[in-house]
């Protein structure tokens, strides 16, 4: 039997069985609040898991590994922003936005809970909002869909605009049924896969090489540079890498897990849960493009971000590589199934119902939303059609977007009683704008990460905006209270 055909039995299997739960996700897929939240039903575990591997996507499993394969240790940095950045998320927002967002109307959106929060009956903020979902899960879906294409082409020898299709078929197949449910049920099982994966495959590569003395032996007789944390770090790079753990305090699709969780009781197990989960990750990430400089060493990979690949290939069986190179297919479907979700709502909940259609039913807004997912997934399809793309190139992007623009307005409608919703649209705006000019920039300052100055333009221009008109409405102030009080409980 062919190797190819073996490994694609082992993925077609795993493909079933996300079909299978997305089927069984549909079944309790009855509202709109059930396919964009579950119904607030999340345990502890799935939770933790479904945020974490619908957080990190295929840059985990491709563009982590092939940036330490391509530089060395140096992007150590950046699991470190990241690892910090989970935790203070989890230790400080999952709670406050789990109880504010049932307060506030029981919001269901991020854009919703904009809204709510700040009584915005204009409805401003929920467009606005929802607009920069749009823009920046495009790009970030796109990066995902890129991810799936590289996996199918270099595993299968498809084309690459054909395993694009491909790879967004079999996402949509369960995310347009299943709703939240089936990307949160899949998320889970996905991120065990993912976990696994990357503590197999460095393993076993660095045993490969001889051990781990051997395995910095060899990098270092490649190159000592490799080993050095600080090679080609700069004060701005550093601070750069480190800059990205600001990102997930405005990731809609990993907060809406905060939202989705049934209690707040679960939230310190979640945590727990969630950051043994991550660093494990993070760190197997980097050992695998570590190891693969010695591995490879004396036939370099022409695309760094196919180490992961090449070692599920390389180093076993074709049944078990098959189910290896699903576990890249699993942080992709995560990921693009929480952004497809995410937009899907912001067009169906905050554009369709809120300005065309207010009388719309439950079921309207569900169909909607499904047929959303089928759009938005071919926009990002075309905008990955160019094989050059990096993957970890389109996620800064759209991660700093949403980090600089969502970040600040989450964090200070949580702790600031005093923010009002005029400070809310202009640290939005401001967040949003920083990060598409910054991008266009370079030299200097100017080579910062776009997400550090978009964050910190973003929280002035909310202070500024907040303090200059009237104060927040009476109950406004009233609900912000009755949350501290609940939080208390």
């Amino acid at each position: 039997m062919d190797i190819n055909i073996q490994t694609l039995t082992s993925i077609i299997i795993y493909l079933i069985g996300m079909g299978i739960i997305g089927y069984m996700a549909a079944k309790l897929t009855s509202n709109l609040s059930d396919y964009v939240l579950g119904g607030r039903r999340l345990t502890a575990g799935v939770a933790a898991l479904s945020a974490g591997s619908s957080d990190m996507s295929g840059w985990l499993m491709l563009g982590l590994p092939g940036a330490v394969y391509a530089s060395g240790m140096g992007s150590i940095w950046l699991a470190i922003g990241l690892s910090v950045g989970a935790y203070l998320n989890w230790q400080f927002v999952a709670k406050p936005f789990r109880v504010y967002t049932e307060v506030a109307n029981d919001s269901i959106t991020v854009p919703d809970f904009f809204e709510n929060r700040f009584h915005d009956s204009s409805k401003i903020l929920r467009v606005f909002s929802a607009i920069i979902i749009l823009i920046f899960f495009t790009f970030y879906t796109s990066s995902s869909l890129v991810g799936g294409a590289i996996l199918l082409e270099e595993s299968f020898n498809m084309d690459y605009r054909l395993a694009l299709w491909v790879g967004a078929g079999v996402i949509l197949s369960y995310t347009f049924f299943g709703g939240f449910l089936a990307a949160s049920w899949t998320d889970f099982i996905q991120g065990i896969l993912m976990f696994l994966a990357l503590i197999i495959i460095p393993i076993v590569a660095i045993s490969e090489i001889g051990g781990w003395d051997a395995t910095v032996s060899a990098v270092s007789s490649i190159d000592p540079s490799y080993l050095n944390v600080y090679t080609g770090a700069t004060f701005v790079s550093v601070v750069s890498l480190l800059a990205w753990g600001l990102g997930y305090f405005g990731q809609p699709h990993i907060i809406v897990r905060f939202m989705g969780i049934k209690s707040t009781r679960e939230i310190p197990k979640a945590r727990l849960i969630g950051m043994v989960w991550m660093i494990v990750s993070l760190f197997g990430a980097i050992f695998i493009g570590f190891s693969g400089i010695a591995y490879f060493a004396d036939s370099p990979l022409e695309n760094s971000e196919t180490v992961f690949i090449m070692f599920s290939q390389v180093l076993f069986n074709p049944w078990v590589a098959g189910f290896l190179l699903a576990a890249i297919l699993s942080a992709i479907m995560s990921t693009v199934d929480s952004q497809l979700l995410v937009s899907s709502s912001a067009l169906a909940q905050d554009f369709y119902k809120a300005i065309f259609r207010k009388e719309a039913s439950q079921k309207e807004e569900v169909l909607v939303g499904r047929i959303s997912v089928v759009v938005i997934a071919i926009l990002a399809i075309f905008l990955g059609y160019d094989r050059d793309s990096k993957v970890l190139e389109l996620v800064s992007y759209a991660w700093a977007g949403f980090g600089a623009a969502f970040g600040p307005v989450v964090i200070l409608s949580l702790f600031w009683k005093r923010m009002t919703r005029n400070g809310a649209l202009a640290g939005m705006i401001t967040g949003a704008v920083t990060v598409i000019v910054w991008k266009q920039l370079s030299g200097g300052l100017f080579d910062v990460y776009e997400l550090l100055p978009g964050f910190i333009f973003a929280t002035i221009a909310i202070f500024i905006f907040s303090f200059v008109g009237n104060p927040p409405a009476k109950e406004v102030q009233e609900e912000f209270e009755t949350v501290k009080l609940r939080l208390k409980e």
